[in-house]
């Protein structure tokens, strides 16, 4: 890459960065190339595309919270402390950064390092989960499909609720913690939980993908 093709591409990234970080991966393109001061052509000639930008410059951020987050989770000697954890400070996280929030959602099937952060820490979550359920303090039907719905939905709360009351989503995670219980599972679900392309169907329109 040229010197000067390279300073417009750390621009782009300065400002993809700022952006998404403060909108979410949705923020339109031209308005990153005019934060960095570039034209909406360079951006497409140095990236190509979207979901391109989107794993240049999104997946490093986001995997060291994530690993963060889940290897101070697996360390907990309490295992449902570990969860507790686990779901509260992505809870936050998803309520405080949009970029963060999005990562998540399973909109950009496009960006295939995205998906794979996204494959790694539903991998790490669902150790979190089964952890907690072999400690017998989870109820055990709670699966790792329902976990992935359950921070989709808590992320369009906190999204929603923003404005109006920012810190809404912790009164839904204070009742959904202790809904998830052991103790509180007396009666059977009444339907199956959905598959995994299924919960990414869900998380997408969610997420305003049609």
């Amino acid at each position: 890459m040229r010197a000067d093709a390279e300073r417009n591409a750390s621009k782009l990234r300065a400002a993809a960065a700022e952006l998404f970080h403060e909108r979410g991966l949705q923020v339109p393109l031209k308005e990153i190339a005019g934060r960095a001061g570039v034209s909406h052509g360079t951006l497409y000639n140095l990236f190509g595309s979207r979901e391109a930008l989107i794993d240049d410059v999104v997946v490093d951020l986001a995997a060291d919270r994530f690993d963060e987050i889940a290897a101070h989770a697996l360390a907990c000697q309490d295992a449902w402390a570990g969860f507790v954890y686990y779901v509260e400070k992505i809870s936050e996280m998803q309520a405080t950064d949009p970029m963060l929030a999005d990562v998540l959602s399973g909109r950009y099937p496009g960006a295939e390092r995205l998906m794979a952060l996204c494959d790694r820490a539903h991998g790490s979550a669902t150790a979190i989960m089964e952890r907690a359920q072999l400690a017998g303090m989870l109820r055990p039907d709670f699966t790792g499909e329902d976990f992935a719905l359950t921070f989709g939905a808590l992320a369009q709360l906190a999204r929603a609720g923003s404005d109006v009351a920012p810190d809404v989503w912790r009164r839904s995670v204070a009742f959904l913690l202790d809904g998830l219980r052991v103790e509180a599972a007396r009666h059977p679900l009444p339907v199956v939980p959905l598959s995994p392309p299924q919960v990414y169907e869900v998380l997408g329109r969610l997420n305003g993908k049609q």
